[in-house]
């Protein structure tokens, strides 16, 4: 038990880290799924095509696999820095790369569902007071849409900061994951620190799961 005291805050700032990623992919790959449902629903052929190749692939792509070709292709082969400062380094923007572009996927197919959601005849409406795609998209498709599917963005979430914990294959290596095995081969002390882990992911994850579905009901569309 002393030596878990004694390795709480290198824990405690492992979780802050995998906080910090959470947050920034999760603004990343926001954007990134947006846009790709827009072209996933897009009247150009090419722009369909791209995305949906886009999703094929990086969806049926395992999530290490992804941080690996961050790491090993991106950075170690075509030479590819963003940063080398401490403490976003440039092994942090990798995994922050390569957890974006694999999440973006998954967003963009439960933004596409709630497109699906809305009746044919708003975006038929859009079209007849002259709204280009864009505008139609934006202001009449995508409002409703993300109003119907809160609920499954908030499971994708969740799924999002959980898979952090693998962030160790895009080289950053100082997440709660890595900072919970240097313990264990350090302390040999092994259930309660594991526990303590699980504990703290709950408490970050059940209030998202609960927040989520709650916002969901609240601004359900009324059909």
């Amino acid at each position: 038990m002393d030596e878990l005291i004694q390795y709480a805050p290198d824990l405690g700032e492992g979780f802050l880290n995998n906080i910090k990623l959470s947050l920034i992919i999760a603004v990343f790959s926001l954007i990134v799924g947006t846009i790709l449902a827009a072209m996933r629903v897009s009247p150009t052929p090419v722009l369909r095509a791209a995305g949906t190749v886009y999703v094929n692939v990086v969806r049926n792509t395992p999530l290490t696999l992804v941080l690996a070709f961050c790491y090993l292709g991106l950075s170690d082969t075509l030479g590819l820095i963003f940063s080398t400062e401490v403490p976003l380094t440039n092994s942090f923007w990798l995994a922050v790369l390569g957890m974006s572009a694999y999440t973006a996927a998954f967003v963009c197919e439960a933004l596409r569902s709630g497109i699906n959601t809305v009746p044919m005849g708003q975006a038929e409406a859009a079209r007849a007071i002259g709204l280009t795609f864009s505008q139609s998209i934006t202001l009449v498709i995508f409002p409703q849409a993300f109003r119907a599917v809160i609920a499954p963005l908030g499971s994708v979430l969740i799924a999002m900061i959980k898979n952090t914990t693998v962030v160790a294959a895009a080289g950053y290596t100082v997440e709660i994951a890595a900072t919970m095995r240097e313990t264990f081969d350090t302390t040999g002390v092994s259930i309660p620190i594991f526990i303590g882990i699980v504990l703290s992911f709950l408490v970050l994850i059940l209030p998202i799961g609960w927040y989520t579905g709650w916002l969901a009901r609240r601004l359900a569309v009324a059909r």
